[in-house]
């Protein structure tokens, strides 16, 4: 998956990254980082965009 940064926040040690995939997809990631690497990270899409995108059955 080819994901392209939209927006990037960052404060102190934690970033937040929205990105949009070629298909027009959109999410959302956040990070902690910690002696450079990153330690925590949690990702969101938007599942509706997904299913309609693919002509799967939205649930």
């Amino acid at each position: 998956m080819v994901c392209i940064p939209e927006v990037i926040h960052e404060a102190g040690n934690v970033a937040a990254l929205e990105w949009r995939d070629p298909l027009g997809l959109r999410g959302c990631g956040f990070f902690t980082v910690d002696g450079g690497l990153i330690t925590f990270q949690r990702g969101y899409w938007d599942k509706l965009s997904f299913l309609k995108m693919h002509g799967l059955p939205i649930e």
